[in-house]
């Protein structure tokens, strides 16, 4: 049986991640890129599948507790057994080269055996690799892999093959390290990375993490939350690119014994507003500028080819295939790996790209010479194409449809393009975009529109609620002030569940409901966070803040959320960590902390 989605925690080196269970078990490892083949896939299937178990040999399946040191992405788990106490510190040391997994055993109390068991399976674990010995340390090798895995301290081996197993007796004060470190096969000799003492590491890691969290501008209420959730974005970030993964793990299920399994290691355009806003007002100019710059490279060309989803170099081609010899997790299936998301037409992101274009542009990044041909060969596309039915935000699997966020980005790609030619002095097509924007706000909001209900709805001639129509004030489409924002946010009980937003109700539209595919899934926590951002701003901020609250409440024990919350089941549901998650939390904190402002500012109560 799986371990709840939960009682994982995240290590990351920025170009790949690990998922370490309360158990002491690294399930999931993709080397030496997110979106690399996982060596470590038990995560997704059972243990011959691939894991790294460090436990000690007496102690129960989980451990007493465990956390990350304070604004770092350093893990300890502590254990208490029969006979002592011992320390487990887990990290990943940000890329020097070659990746590499550090674990960190240290004796607090009596004596303590610990056992470590390394089950490496290649290729999305299916290969069982070739293994030996080379100067002391253990060497698997499968095609362009080898994992080589040396030891600091007393160990003794107990068995090399399919599975390495050593095993320590580590007294109070004593100390033993294992590192475990990726190289291309066709290098013979041990990387250097395995002469560096562990203590070094451990400690470059940890005050690496405290310089960049030092930079960190929010001071509010939340801060504890906020900068775990930042750190949790930048562990998702391709250091080399700038891109930001949704996440790092694929086919974690919406639906437990399901179908809805998708591939998230790849960068999403529906991310790259929010998640630019996100860096910039944390104080993150650099990783803004970073990101800025994947984004314009990978959506260079045809805008007719603009993709949703992109790899974190920027490649295009992510073609989804299913692997029928891993189970899934719970049973999910099909496992898959890669994303159909890039065929789909979105026109939403056209109007996410030009919103970070043009925030950029506002916060003094600087701009390629030829981003203003491409806005305006983006807007050219859109005059011809906005009008077409497409696949909407949530890159639905059933058929296209009139999806009102959809125009809504069209709406805000015409007025951030117009925004952007008064900024550069560019005014030769204002005119014709002017009337488009006007054309499209006046389409949207008859069409769009449910008298009814007093509610902006999910695509033209449906009743379907939507969440995303809770952006429409942030993107300035309308006012928060408007009756149709306060009607739409009154609406949105109709997606309440136990006290968390769903993105739309399930069934609907056909057998399977405008996504195409069977079954419910879970709560979005990026919806109900949007949600606590519109009661802020429409004066609600006593429930805006307890829906903030209710969401800070399903957090695992290090603070990580994944995509989705079963209110029912009470657990976690998606691939985990999201980014998605983790940028709107650090978004509604700050919409929180400046709404609490404004209160006080106009001497009104600060809802809280």
């Amino acid at each position: 049986m799986n371990a709840l989605i939960e009682d994982y925690a995240l290590i990351s080196d920025l170009e790949t991640a690990a998922m370490v269970g309360r158990n002491g078990s690294i399930d999931w490892l993709c080397l030496p890129r997110f979106d690399s083949p996982a060596c470590l896939a038990a995560l997704l299937g059972a243990p011959d599948n691939g894991f790294w178990r460090l436990a000690p040999v007496a102690a129960p399946g989980t451990c007493t507790r465990r956390a990350y040191r304070p604004d770092t992405l350093v893990l300890d788990t502590w254990w208490q057994t029969p006979t002592g106490a011992v320390r487990v510190t887990d990290l990943m040391p940000p890329r020097a080269g070659l990746p590499c997994v550090v674990r960190v055993v240290e004796g607090l109390s009596g004596s303590v055996t610990v056992r470590s068991e390394l089950r490496l399976r290649f290729h999305q674990g299916r290969v069982l690799p070739w293994s030996r010995v080379a100067d002391d340390r253990t060497v698997a090798v499968a095609g362009p892999d080898a994992v080589w895995l040396g030891a600091e301290g007393p160990v003794r081996v107990l068995e090399r093959g399919p599975s390495t197993v050593y095993e320590a007796t580590v007294p109070a004060g004593g100390r033993v390290a294992l590192t475990l470190v990726w190289a291309p096969s066709h290098r013979p000799e041990p990387p250097p990375l395995l002469d560096i003492p562990a203590e070094t590491l451990v400690k470059e890691t940890a005050d690496y993490w405290l310089d960049w969290v030092g930079r960190c501008r929010y001071q509010g209420p939340w801060r504890d939350a906020v900068v775990r959730s930042l750190i949790t974005l930048k562990a998702l970030t391709y250091e080399p690119t700038g891109g930001i993964v949704a996440a790092p793990t694929t086919s974690l299920p919406g639906c437990v014994g399901g179908e809805r399994n998708w591939d998230h290691r790849f960068c999403w355009l529906r991310d790259s507003t929010l998640a630019l806003s996100c860096l910039l007002r944390s104080g993150y100019l650099n990783e803004a500028t970073a990101w800025l710059d994947w984004l314009v490279r990978a959506i260079a060309g045809d805008p007719a080819d603009l993709q949703a989803v992109y790899g974190v170099g920027g490649q295009r081609l992510l073609p989804e295939t299913e692997a029928d010899w891993l189970p899934g997790y719970g049973r999910s299936r099909p496992v898959r790996f890669g994303n159909l998301a890039v065929d789909q037409f979105q026109l939403d992101v056209y109007g996410e790209v030009l919103d970070t274009l043009y925030l950029s542009l506002r916060a003094g990044i600087p701009m390629p010479a030829h981003i203003w041909d491409l806005v305006q060969a983006m807007m050219g596309f859109l005059q011809r194409h906005w009008r077409e039915p497409d696949r909407g935000l949530w890159q639905v699997r059933g058929p296209r449809r009139q999806f009102v966020h959809s125009k809504v980005m069209v709406w805000v790609a015409a007025d951030r393009a117009l925004r952007m030619g008064e900024l550069l002095g560019r005014n030769g097509s204002s005119a014709e975009w002017r009337a488009m924007r006007q054309e499209v706000h006046r389409q949207v909001c008859q069409e769009g529109w449910d008298a009814g209900q007093r509610s902006f709805v999910q695509s033209y001639g449906s009743p379907a609620l939507d969440a995303s129509a809770l952006l429409i004030p942030r993107l300035g489409f309308l006012p928060a002030r408007d009756p149709r924002v306060r009607g739409t946010v009154g609406a949105m009980r109709g997606l309440d569940d136990g006290g968390f937003l769903r993105r739309y109700a399930p069934g609907g539209d056909g057998v399977h409901g405008v996504d195409g595919m069977p079954g419910r899934e879970g709560a979005f926590v990026a919806c109900t966070l949007w949600y606590a951002d519109v009661l802020a701003v429409t004066g609600n901020a006593e429930q805006a803040r307890e829906t903030f609250e209710r969401v800070l409440g399903v957090r695992n024990d290090v603070g990580l959320l994944a995509e989705q919350w079963d209110p029912d089941g009470g657990r976690q549901l998606g691939n985990a960590p999201q980014a998605f998650s983790h940028i709107a939390l650090a978004e509604t904190a700050f919409a929180l902390s400046a709404a609490r402002g404004a209160a006080r500012d106009c001497g009104g109560p600060a809802g809280a």
